[in-house]
């Protein structure tokens, strides 16, 4: 997790939480028995819950499932989390995710965020300053991108820069996204 990310008084909105438990459609079960080892026994959509036990679930998740399904579980965000109102075009979506981050979080304290650059024509480059896991950011930027894709667009890439990694100590992924 990032130095300067401070979690000890966020909350996280339920909505955003239970897609983890709709990524896990296979392991439902699974999923609430993680949740509940870390103090979150029942979710609900409107209800918010502490940064730090959401993080240590899923944190479990990784180490007990799987990258894969951290991946899903981000790759399911979307569906379930609070998003600006508006948005038709990836750079819309993708410059949308810091706002609807901060959507889906409340409290006292540094969180970080994702930060949008554009890179070109179709490219863009996400840095993610969250405490995250990386596979659950990636999952998220591709999501998003892929929802709201050109029809002209035949795929949406997302390449994780090998520079920086939080799994690695860093403060922050990069993501390189094109479509």
């Amino acid at each position: 997790m990032p130095q300067s990310v401070h979690t000890a008084l966020i909350e996280v909105l339920g909505n955003a939480v239970l897609s983890a438990i709709g990524a896990m459609r296979i392991a439902p079960d699974r999923a609430l028995r993680i949740f509940a080892e870390h103090g979150i026994t029942q979710l609900e959509k409107t209800a918010w819950y502490p940064l730090e036990s959401v993080l240590g679930a899923y944190r479990s998740i990784q180490k007990q499932i799987g990258p894969n399904t951290m991946r899903a579980v981000g790759r399911n965000i979307p569906k379930n989390a609070e998003f600006p109102p508006g948005l038709s075009t990836v750079e819309q979506a993708l410059r949308s995710l810091d706002t609807a981050y901060r959507m889906n979080h409340r409290g006292a304290g540094n969180i970080g965020g994702y930060h949008f650059e554009s890179t070109g024509a179709r490219r863009a480059r996400m840095t993610c300053d969250n405490p995250y896991p990386c596979p659950m950011d990636e999952g998220l930027v591709e999501a998003v991108a892929e929802r709201f894709k050109p029809q002209d667009a035949f795929f949406i890439r997302v390449q994780h820069e090998t520079e920086l990694c939080r799994e690695r100590g860093d403060a922050a992924c990069v993501y390189n996204v094109s479509w």
